[in-house]
C-alpha cells in the first residue's frame, strides 16, 4: 500500500470510529466494533455485535466466537490478526434488543461506510457472510431465498463467497435440524480458509 492509499485507510478508519449517525437508536450509544486492514484476505461478514462485544470492544468476544473459530479452525491469534482476518459487520454499533433477540442491524450503517472500507481490501480472497443481512448484501442475488437453501447451495459461489447462519447458541435448533453443515460444508471451508492464511503467511 502506497503512502496516500495508506493516508486515505487512516483517516476512514478515525471518521469509522468517531460515527454518531445512530446515536438516537442505540441504547447504549456509539462504539463502532470492526477490524480491518487492507493486507487482510479473509472477510468475515458478520451482522452487529452483541451486548457483550459492546462491552469489551472485541468483535465477536462472546461464544458465538469461540464456535466461529471452531467451525472455521484457526486460534485467537490469528483470528484477531487484522492482516489476516478484517471482520466487518453490518452494523458497527449493538443495536439493541428485541422480542426474540438482538434488533436488526442499523439500515443507516451499510450504505455509508461497507463500499469505503471494502474498497481498500485489495488481497481479499475469501468472503464468509454470516446470516441473512450479510448474505444479502454479499450475495445479493440469493437475498430473497431462505437462508438454509442459500447455506445448502454453498457450492455455488466457492471458493469466493460462503455462506453460513450465525454461529450463535440460539441456533442449535437449525443446526441439529441441518447436520450437512457441520459434516460436509465445514471440513472443506477449513482447508480453504487454510489454504488462504498460508498465503498470508498465516498458521493456525
Amino acid at each position: 500500500m502506497n503512502d496516500f492509499d495508506k493516508l486515505a485507510f487512516d483517516e476512514l478508519m478515525v471518521q469509522v470510529r468517531a460515527c454518531t449517525v445512530c446515536t438516537p437508536f442505540l441504547p447504549l450509544g456509539p462504539r463502532p466494533v470492526l477490524q480491518v486492514h487492507p493486507d487482510a484476505r479473509i472477510l468475515i461478514a458478520s451482522q452487529a455485535p452483541g451486548r457483550k462485544v459492546h462491552e469489551t470492544g472485541i468483535p465477536f468476544n462472546d461464544p458465538s466466537g469461540v464456535r466461529l473459530r471452531e467451525w472455521l479452525g484457526i486460534s485467537p491469534e490469528i483470528f484477531y490478526d487484522p492482516h489476516k482476518i478484517a471482520i466487518i459487520p453490518m452494523g458497527f454499533c449493538y443495536p439493541g434488543r428485541g422480542r426474540s433477540g438482538d434488533l436488526p442491524p442499523r439500515p443507516e450503517c451499510a450504505p455509508l461506510w461497507r463500499a469505503r472500507l471494502l474498497s481498500h481490501l485489495k488481497n481479499l480472497e475469501l468472503t464468509i457472510a454470516i446470516g441473512k443481512y450479510a448474505i444479502a448484501y454479499h450475495l445479493p442475488d440469493q437475498r430473497k431465498r431462505p437462508l438454509t437453501d442459500v447455506v445448502r447451495d454453498w457450492q455455488a459461489h466457492w471458493p469466493h463467497t460462503i455462506a453460513i447462519p450465525h454461529p450463535s447458541p440460539r441456533n442449535n435448533i437449525w443446526l441439529k435440524r441441518n447436520p450437512w453443515f457441520e459434516a460436509e460444508l465445514l471440513p472443506t471451508l477449513r482447508p480453504l480458509v487454510q489454504d488462504v492464511l498460508a498465503r498470508s503467511g498465516g498458521k493456525r
